[in-house]
């Protein structure tokens, strides 16, 4: 949007911000969260403390570095705030969760979290911290929900690294889908409607992950590595003893009158041409997207024992037969292939989020060391992603695109 339209929604952005007022105990802060916002999305070249400071016409960035080190504020306290109004603007019955992690190239090792790993942002293995973030997708648009701030285990385990960057010290190490588990978890809590969750092989690989899941009444279609096991007939246990004592075994019991487990990618190779389907799933930024899809009912694994009935769904690309994508949904067996490949392919929402917020909103511009201060930020980058994507579903409303229910 221009800065003339951005204006036209004054009155809007100042009942957006009112929403979060109790939250800033002194007058003087509450305006700088204000500036803040406004800066993060304004047109400056960086969205860091100097930036933004120009941009707001302030001559020196002090005001909007002690809102992110030192004034009076609870970020996660921001965070609810927004959910409850993600679930006012953008909330649906149908709405999807979606599970992504994005890298933040830094300089230096003082920056919490920083460290040398791998960052998607950049393809390979960089100086970055990692952030691992929950969105929302419904028919009004696509929005965050929540950010977790990745602690390696070698931040974990020295306690003078953490001191430095503020680190709580009941913060311990978690997993990337154990990050995500929570975040899913507290939406749910706050009444987020949400029916499904997708995400990419990192959090479908997590079996804990999908039972959660499932132990929440919830639907999933997450994408899983090829050589996820799964069996293509319920195995039938020969040795029942398992079942009574619960104790591990080194290796699988023995099964009756079927096959071992296979792939993932086996099993789709073996799928005949007539089994593939051509769909159409959503709009992309290039046009259409359109893949051959196609699935069939298998038995997931839980520790290379048969565990829950599931769809296994598979994505091929039109230019190349070898690209194929592998998912598994604990959706019902009524579940139309359309519904499933609809879902899978909206885990690119997640995708747009963060490449708009980097873009618009300075998700990624930011220039501090403390723990506090990245929850900080990155929230008010969230916060003004929102309330742009409100507006923007809005406009179409009013210019006819969209009928708002």
């Amino acid at each position: 949007m221009t800065q003339d339209e951005l204006d036209g929604w004054a009155s809007d952005f100042i009942a957006f911000h009112e929403r979060f007022a109790h939250l800033f105990s002194r007058r003087e802060v509450r305006h700088q969260a204000v500036q803040y916002l406004r800066g993060l999305m304004a047109p400056a070249q960086r969205k860091n403390c100097w930036q933004i400071a120009e941009a707001v016409g302030d001559a020196i960035p002090d005001r909007s570095q002690r809102l992110l080190y030192r004034t009076q504020w609870d970020a996660d306290g921001a965070r609810d705030d927004l959910q409850e109004f993600i679930i006012e603007a953008f909330g649906d019955a149908n709405g999807i969760g979606v599970v992504d992690e994005s890298g933040f190239i830094k300089e230096g090792t003082h920056s919490v979290g920083v460290q040398r790993q791998y960052s998607g942002t950049a393809g390979k293995v960089e100086n970055s911290q990692v952030g691992t973030f929950l969105t929302y997708a419904s028919s009004h648009g696509h929005v965050f929900l929540d950010r977790r701030l990745y602690l390696p285990k070698t931040w974990c385990a020295d306690s003078e690294r953490r001191t430095r960057a503020h680190v709580p010290p009941e913060i311990a190490f978690q997993t990337k889908p154990d990050q995500a588990v929570a975040m899913l978890e507290h939406a749910w809590s706050k009444g987020v409607p949400m029916r499904w969750v997708a995400g990419d092989e990192v959090y479908g690989d997590s079996t804990a992950l999908r039972d959660t899941v499932s132990a929440h009444n919830k639907l999933y279609v997450l994408t899983v590595p090829n050589n996820t096991l799964i069996w293509l007939v319920r195995p039938t246990l020969a040795d029942a003893q398992r079942e009574k004592d619960n104790r591990p075994r080194s290796q699988p019991p023995v099964t009756e009158g079927i096959e071992l487990a296979t792939t993932v990618r086996a099993a789709v190779a073996a799928w005949p041409e007539t089994r593939w389907q051509r769909l159409t799933v959503a709009d992309g930024a290039k046009g259409p997207r359109t893949y051959d899809w196609a699935c069939q009912r298998v038995v997931e694994s839980r520790d290379r024992l048969p565990g829950p009935d599931a769809w296994l769904l598979a994505r091929r690309s039109l230019t190349d037969a070898t690209d194929i994508a592998y998912y598994l949904s604990n959706a019902s067996v009524e579940t139309p292939l359309l519904t499933l490949a609809q879902v899978a392919a909206t885990r690119y929402t997640v995708e747009q989020c963060l490449e708009e917020a980097k873009g618009e909103t300075g998700l990624d511009e930011y220039e501090v060391r403390y723990w506090h201060s990245w929850y900080r930020h990155v929230t008010l980058s969230m916060m003004a992603h929102a309330w742009l994507a409100s507006i923007r579903y809005k406009a179409m409303v009013q210019k006819g695109g969209l009928n708002p229910t």
